[in-house]
């Protein structure tokens, strides 16, 4: 009876230190970021998103997906330890895409209390104006 007693009283301690640790949580500077207008004969432009992880447990980003094929997002594959940075860069192509004004997003996903987040980046590609 007594170790029945204690080993459900240890089950309990450890069950209650385990939830006590705060998981990984990921905070970004910013989520948005306006290229603003650019030029199609340099129509590759790239930014990087810095992130921090907040949480007490390291934090892995699983994968990040853009919404096109014309965005790539890098990232690190490393666990970020608890209170160290990171960053993710997107780069977008737009090379054969008609000028004009795009908005694209970067889903990012991880093993932090919140699972998903989104990153967007827009602006403006200008076309050549015609020679008179």
């Amino acid at each position: 009876m007594k170790k029945l007693i204690l080993m459900t009283l240890m089950l309990i301690c450890g069950i209650t230190f385990a939830s006590a640790q705060k998981p990984a949580e990921i905070k970004f500077d910013t989520l948005t970021h306006n290229f603003g207008k650019f030029s199609e004969k340099s129509p590759v432009v790239s930014c990087s998103f810095t992130f921090k992880n907040v949480g007490e447990q390291p934090l892995v980003i699983n994968q990040a997906i853009a919404s096109c094929g014309c965005t790539v997002p890098e990232y690190t594959k490393e666990p970020i330890q608890p209170g160290k940075t990171g960053e993710i860069k997107v780069t977008y192509n737009g090379t054969g895409k008609f000028p004009g004004h795009f908005k694209k997003t970067v889903t990012v996903r991880t093993n932090g209390a919140v699972e998903m987040t989104r990153l967007y980046i827009e602006g403006d590609m200008e076309g050549e104006q015609p020679q008179q």
